[in-house]
Formats: structure tokens, sequence, C-alpha cells
């Protein structure tokens, strides 16, 4: 427990005038985040795993304080650096513990053929293999958005904009870049989310500062649940 990472991370729903404005302020005082592309963003693939109670969505709408959720992730259609994560919240503050996972292992999973994770010396595939085999946990849905990052050294603070989220509702689609998706969200919504460590600089805070918007929910697993 001594090396568990707890970060804080705010997340709002703003429409196209604030990400405009915030986006803005951002670009004088914050740094784009190396991985993206010349329009300064990357695309994500997700597909997220529940049990036959729907248990992580349960909780997350019941605000649950102690919860957890397993996804695997895939960044601009590249198939050669696949993760497989987990996201858990602990009293208002969030962990993830990331593995990589290579594609064959992935269709496997998905496919249900979990039983040679049980020899794995990867603790997280070995905790996915455990809750797979006796809590019935499954792959879900399939969630992808467009992210534009921003990060600001002091504090360890991450800005991400997420537009244009979009579900898949057969799992078995997760590598089918032609498998057809609908939108789970307003198209002129964003989902700003603000993650840091200890402390929030207040320049940082200044530029996000909104008025009359208070902190969301929103969460873009459960948007996409709503499809399926």
């Amino acid at each position: 427990m001594n090396d568990l990472v707890l970060r804080h991370e705010l997340k709002h729903h703003i429409n196209y005038l604030d990400y405009v404005a915030i986006r803005n302020r951002l670009q004088v005082v914050a740094k784009q985040d190396a991985n993206v592309g010349e329009d300064g963003t990357y695309q994500i693939r997700s597909l997220y795993f529940d049990n036959y109670q729907d248990k992580a969505l349960r909780e997350k709408i019941d605000g649950v304080n102690n919860r957890e959720k397993f996804r695997i992730r895939y960044y601009n259609d590249d198939f050669s650096y696949i993760k497989l994560e987990k996201k858990s919240k602990i009293y208002g503050l969030c962990n993830k513990l990331s593995e990589a996972v290579t594609k064959e292992e992935c269709e496997r999973i998905i496919q249900g053929d979990i039983e040679w994770m049980r020899e794995s010396k990867r603790g997280l595939l070995l905790e996915l293999y455990t809750k797979m085999k006796y809590q019935q946990l499954r792959p879900k849905t399939i969630v992808e958005y467009t992210r534009e990052p921003f990060v600001y050294q002091t504090g360890n603070v991450r800005i991400t904009f997420d537009s244009k989220v979009r579900t898949g509702i057969n799992s078995k689609d997760f590598f089918d870049l032609e498998a057809p998706t609908v939108a789970a969200n307003e198209e002129n919504i964003t989902i700003l989310e603000v993650k840091y460590d200890h402390f929030l600089p207040e320049i940082i805070e200044n530029c996000i500062q909104m008025r009359d918007r208070r902190t969301s929910a929103f969460s873009k697993y459960v948007a996409c649940r709503l499809y399926g």
C-alpha cells in the first residue's frame, strides 16, 4: 500500500464556448501532451468490463466511495500498444494501474478464453482472471472518443478535453475499426477532466474557472452503457 498513488480528479460538462475560453487560457501556461498528433489530439478506444449485475455501473451511479473498474485501451487505432487498466476510486481519490497486453491476449479474453491467465506473472492480468472467474466480470461496452490533453509540471497536473464520445455495444467489435458506433453525448458538449496530485496550482485553477459551473459526475462509461 505504500506505493499506492492517489490523485484528485475533477470533471466538468462544458459547452463549446467554455471549451474555447479554457483552451485559450491553457495554451498560455500549459504544454500539450507529447503524444498528440498535428491537430493536438489523439483517439482513444476502450473496452470496459462489468458483471451480470452491472456492479461497476450501479456503483458509479450510486456514488459508492470505494469502487473499481477494468478496461482495455488502445490509441489512434494502433494495436501494437494496448493497455489493461484498473481504475479505483478510494474516498474521492483515484488510482490507476496498468499493464501491457497484446492484441492476441485481448482477443482471447474477449472470447472468454481465460484459463491461460492464471499462470501469468503480471499481477493485473491475474487479478482480472480472478474476477472474471469468481465475480463473472465480462467485456461489456466499447467507449471511444477524441482527447485533447495539456500538462502542467507543478502539481503533476493533467487537463484533458474529451469530445465525440461514441459507443459500440458488441464487445467482439473492439478491434474492428469499421464496426458501427453511436454518439453517446451531445455533439457540442465536451468533458473537461483535471487530474493532479496533492494540490492544484492557482494558475491552473484560474484557467479552468467557469462562472456558474459545478463539478460534474459525468461518466463516459455510464453514458455509453445507456446504449447497452
